[in-house]
This record gives C-alpha cells, sequence and structure tokens, in this order.
C-alpha cells in the first residue's frame, strides 16, 4: 500500500514510525514532511494547506489511504477533497472539523446538548467584549474563536490583562480573521486531562490518557506553547472518571455531531478539566494532539493502520484497539527564544541507536545535514514499566541530542509523580 500522511511535525512522525510497522506498506509519503523525517518517508514539498496540489499528487501517485492530521488542512476540507477522487481517508471532513475550527460552535454545541463545559459569553464586536469584562469573575479566559496555531487561548488572572487580550485579538488583529470573534468563558480549576479517542462516527475508543506540559518554563511558568513534553497515562484519570467522561462526554458528542449531521470519523481529542463539580471540556481538537501523539502512540499494540481504516470504513467496532499498561514520557528540545524569536540553521546530532524514540517537528536537510528549522525541534519519548523509569529514559535520550541553544523543560512528569503519591 501506498501511504500520504499530511503534515510535517513531531505528531507526523510518530504516526508515520507507527505506520511503517504494517507489512503491507510499500512506501510512505509526508507532505511536506520535514529533514528529520526523511529516513522513515519520502517528504514532498507540498504544504498542508494546499489542498489542490495535495489531491493531485495523490491522485498521479496512486495513494491507497490518506492521513490528514493538522487542524488547518482538516477544516479547509482536504479529506472531503480527497474522498471525492476516490482516496479513502483517516480524518474528519470539513464539517465536522468546525468541532475545532470554531469555539463559538463548540461552545454552542455543548450548551445546546447539555454536555459540562465552562460558562461562556460569545463577542464580535470589541466594544461590548470590554464591558462585559467590567464585571466578569476574573480570572478568566479569552479565546480566538478559529486556529491560531493552539496560542489562541489566554488565560487573563487581572481585569486588565482580559482586556488587553481582547483588544490584542479583536483589534490588533493577532490571530487575523481567526480573533474576529471571541469567547470569554469562565476559569475552571482542576488538573487538566488529554484523552484522544478513535471515532466511526458510531462508537468511541479512548486512546491512553496523558498529561501535556503547555507553558515554556519548569513549574508552568512562562509563555504557552504547543506543548513542551507529555506522560501517560494521566494519574488524575481514573477508571471512574473515564466512565464518567464516557457517559457525559464522550459518547453525548458523537451523537450530538450525528444529530447536526456533522458525523465524526477519525481521532476526536477531549481536552478536559477534572473540576471539583466533575469533568468538564476545555477544548475540542479534530486530530491527534501534538505532542500527546508522541507518547499515546508508541503505547499502542494494535496495528494503527488496520484502526484507521476501521474508523474510515465505519468498522471500529470490530476491530481490537489494545494499548499497553506501560508509561511513557515525551520531552520536547526547542530553540532557545521559543516561543518568541528564535534562531534557526544549527546542526543537530541525533545517535542512531536511539533514532526510533526521537520524533523531529523542526527540521531541514542540507548537504546531508540535519539542520534545526524550528521552535520546537524534536521530542525524544521513553517506554517504560514505571512512570519513575520513563521519565528518567527520556531525559537520558535528551542527553545524548545534542543542538546550539537547545532548551527543554527539566520537570516533565513531575506533577505526575506528585499526583500519584497524593492518591
Amino acid at each position: 500500500m501506498k501511504i500520504m500522511v499530511v503534515g510535517g511535525g513531531g505528531r507526523e512522525h510518530a504516526i508515520i514510525k507507527k505506520i511503517k510497522l504494517n507489512k503491507d506498506v510499500t512506501e510512505i509519503f509526508a507532505l511536506p514532511g520535514n529533514g528529520g523525517m526523511a529516513g522513515d518517508a519520502t517528504c514532498v514539498n507540498i504544504g498542508a494547506k494546499d489542498i489542490p496540489a495535495i489531491v493531485d499528487f495523490a491522485v498521479e501517485n496512486k495513494i491507497d489511504y490518506a492521513i490528514v492530521a493538522p487542524d488547518d488542512p482538516l477544516v479547509l476540507g482536504a479529506v472531503d477533497a480527497l474522498e471525492e477522487k476516490g482516496i479513502p481517508c483517516f480524518g474528519p471532513r470539513a464539517n465536522a472539523a468546525i468541532i475545532e475550527g470554531s469555539k463559538v460552535f463548540s461552545k454552542n454545541l455543548m450548551k445546546k446538548y447539555n454536555i459540562p463545559t465552562a460558562q461562556y459569553e460569545v463577542f464580535d464586536n470589541m466594544d461590548a467584549a470590554l464591558k462585559y469584562l467590567e464585571t466578569a469573575p476574573i480570572p478568566t479566559v479569552v479565546k480566538a474563536d478559529g486556529l491560531a496555531l493552539g496560542k489562541g487561548v489566554i488565560i487573563a488572572e487581572t481585569r486588565e490583562a482580559a482586556m488587553d487580550a481582547v483588544k490584542s485579538m479583536m483589534q490588533d488583529k493577532a490571530f487575523g480573521k481567526s480573533g474576529e470573534t471571541i469567547v470569554i468563558e469562565e476559569f475552571l480549576t482542576g488538573p487538566e486531562v488529554s484523552v484522544l479517542a478513535f471515532t466511526d462516527g458510531n462508537v468511541v475508543v479512548p486512546m491512553v490518557s496523558s498529561m501535556d506540559h503547555k507553558r515554556i518554563g519548569d513549574n508552568d511558568t512562562g509563555l504557552n506553547t504547543g506543548g513542551m513534553g507529555t506522560v501517560a497515562p494521566n494519574p488524575y484519570y481514573t477508571d471512574a472518571i473515564a466512565k464518567e467522561c464516557m457517559e457525559t462526554i464522550f459518547l453525548p458528542t458523537i451523537n450530538a455531531m450525528n444529530n447536526e449531521g456533522r458525523t465524526f470519523k477519525g481521532c476526536l481529542y477531549f481536552g478536559l478539566m477534572l473540576t471539583p463539580n466533575g469533568p468538564k471540556v476545555i477544548e475540542y481538537n479534530c486530530r491527534f494532539g501534538d505532542p500527546e501523539t508522541q507518547v499515546v502512540l508508541p503505547l499502542l499494540e494494535s496495528d494503527l493502520l488496520t484502526v484507521m481504516k476501521a474508523v474510515t470504513e465505519g468498522k471500529l467496532s470490530d476491530t481490537e484497539v489494545k494499548f499497553s499498561n506501560k508509561s511513557a514520557c515525551c520531552v520536547i528540545m526547542a530553540s532557545k527564544g521559543y516561543p518568541e524569536k528564535y534562531d534557526k540553521g544549527f546542526e543537530m546530532t541525533i545517535p542512531s541507536a536511539i533514532s526510533d524514540k526521537v520524533y523531529v517537528a523542526g527540521a531541514a536537510l542540507s548537504d546531508g545535514k540535519l539542520l534545526t528549522n524550528g521552535g520546537r525541534v524534536l521530542g525524544a519519548t521513553e517506554i517504560a514499566d514505571t512512570l519513575e523509569s520513563a521519565i528518567e529514559g527520556a531525559y537520558k535520550l535528551v542527553s545524548e541530542i545534542s543542538f546550539e541553544g537547545a532548551y527543554y523543560r527539566r520537570d516533565i512528569g513531575a506533577k505526575a509523580l506528585r499526583a500519584r503519591e497524593e492518591k
């Protein structure tokens, strides 16, 4: 089988490494991919948002199955366009991807179908939003309606910060059209949990839970990032909470989308907050999370391509999806200065002995050398029998990788270890 994976980051590298294990796969193309995954796939210089070029490539190269991984092409209708040419895909069609593409849509969906989430107000007028903030409870959360590279959410600790966030989005166009409409919502407290789930629109099969570390600095300080590391499973996510989430969030969401004529097939990401009043949805994503994928997929014991095809064909209930009982830790190595200004073009050294455990996100090949080419450069993932061993192993991997200006958090997994001790 010829497989095409749309995207070019660490998440896509993790998907490709897992897909490679299927004996029927003869060739994998990554569009655009990156220099660090060139040993696992043929990288093709076509951008993930260039839908016409993606479709043309798939048709010309007789692609048997396509995996559309990032949010942008899903929201733009990449799956629709490929399926129209007879190419089966993993990923939701555009009318279902809106669950991530518009926070206003997702919040209204949850309200309509009584899916637990934070209370909220929607604004398309800046003056009205600022007026509301004069008396709104603080802290509060300000969200751009559309896609914003995972950075369109600002937790405002003060009234002034909340107003600045509104002005940044609506007046200064910090996120372009994505911030023309905003959501201001209640600030929830409690442990956060990420749960990715396979769904064919009929059944929901959650994957191993995970814990992301969004802030750039140790002890969750500094600016928000796309994610500086993850561990799985998340110790806060007990069997009892998983059962409650299935009954009050997961199945109701799938049923709600079906009722709206927007059947969701693919990976649906549930960003959850375990509040004192029960689990609530912080956000939905219409795809695998990054870097959650880098700890969840290595724990998958079933064949990923088989599961994906079952999702596409509506046969997930007949397909075994089995995960290991082990633990995983991924530490992201970033460029100094990320998530703000950073330099590129530094040579990277990744020992071949550990390359199977390294998922490259921001790299370019030049004259046979691998160079840094992004903010989040790579993730190093270790699987072990215990969480302590997985964390220790991930940091040992990091110690063997080098590039100028390498930055990483030193406390990935520490919160999870504390949570387990508190039980």
